[in-house]
């Protein structure tokens, strides 16, 4: 207000315009604002998004660190072991079995 009585002259038509202007896209830049806050199901997936993206980095970098840090024996070890299991499948089916037994057991007596 205290601008308003400090401006002895009158302002011109295209000044009040470019002033109506300016307050339309301030105005639509506040509405455009709280229409980004008030849509909850966007900040979600939002969330949901970046959560994604934080979790697929970490592993990157878990296994990263774990193929850096394997010996080269555990490697051949390992396709020792599949190789193995393609051979001769049945005792590891059976094993593979037994314990499938023993995990629903357990769940079923926890019941």
């Amino acid at each position: 207000m205290s601008a308003q009585a400090g401006e002895d002259r009158q302002k011109s038509p295209e000044e009040i315009r470019e002033e109506i202007e300016t307050t339309r896209a301030d105005l639509g830049d506040t509405v455009e604002a709280l229409a980004a806050k008030a849509d909850v199901k966007a900040q979600a997936k939002d969330r949901i998004t970046s959560i994604k993206d934080a979790a697929q980095h970490k592993k990157d970098v878990v296994f990263s660190r774990a193929r850096e840090g394997t010996p080269d024996s555990a490697g051949a070890g390992a396709e020792q072991v599949v190789s193995t299991v393609k051979r001769r499948p049945t005792p590891f089916i059976a094993l593979g079995a037994f314990v499938g037994g023993v995990l629903v057991g357990r769940m079923l007596a926890r019941r």
